[in-house]
């Protein structure tokens, strides 16, 4: 059986790894990813498009005249190939991102509850799984920002809105909670590190101090 250190520290690990792959799930389920005003020209007046969404759908608004809100689907309305794959790669990092945090989750479990080999499975691998998890993150935060800006994704999702647009006039962005929680997960993922890092270091004091060379051993002991 492992001791209560072991286990408290590794228990501890667990939530924060638990908690960082439900934000995950929250970060890929929600649709306030990005919420965006685009100016469109149009004959004889100017038209602003109000735009939130996520990854998978949003809501769209037009003014001027003033439209009801609808739906938008985020994969249908798009039809520019590279705002399509920097979609579609953002989600697949941040799919491995949830797997990565499934399995660290998996790691301290098991080393909470039972003394496993100290190879992969046990700090090793908690370290591996979530700093993987959390370049992974990074690299979500990166792309999701470049193909708003660089790909005019809130241009094009704004033009599937309405067909009569004609000539873009300007574009305002303002970053909303599902994309600014990701920086939770990566706390959540340095917060485990540190947890098992500072049971790992304690451990392995404990078992230098163990193995101390006998020329250390006080010399009343060695004469006898």
């Amino acid at each position: 059986m492992p001791s209560r250190k072991k286990t408290s520290m590794f228990a501890s690990a667990f939530c924060t790894c638990v908690s960082s792959f439900v934000v995950i799930c929250v970060v890929l389920a929600t649709p306030r990813w990005v919420s965006s005003e685009v100016r469109f020209s149009r004959t004889g007046s100017t038209v602003t498009v109000s735009l939130t969404y996520g990854l998978f759908r949003g809501t769209c608004e037009q003014h001027h005249p003033v439209l009801c809100p609808h739906c938008v689907a985020v994969s249908e309305a798009l039809s520019s190939s590279r705002s399509s794959s920097l979609t579609v790669a953002t989600i697949v990092v941040l799919v491995l991102a949830l797997l990565g945090s499934l399995l660290s989750s998996a790691f301290t479990c098991t080393n909470a509850v039972s003394n496993p080999y100290q190879t992969f499975l046990g700090p090793v691998g908690v370290y591996t799984w979530n700093s993987l998890s959390g370049v992974l993150i990074l690299i979500a935060m990166i792309l999701f920002p470049v193909n708003v800006e660089g790909n005019s994704l809130s241009e094009e999702l704004a033009q599937s809105c309405s067909s009569s647009l004609q000539t873009h006039l300007g574009s305002t962005h303002n970053y909303g909670y599902s994309y600014w929680i990701m920086l939770l997960i990566l706390f959540l993922n340095i917060a485990s590190i540190i947890i098992i890092y500072f049971y790992d270091h304690a451990r392995y004091s404990k078992k230098k101090e163990q193995e101390r060379p006998i020329e250390n051993a006080p010399k009343d002991v060695i004469l006898f």
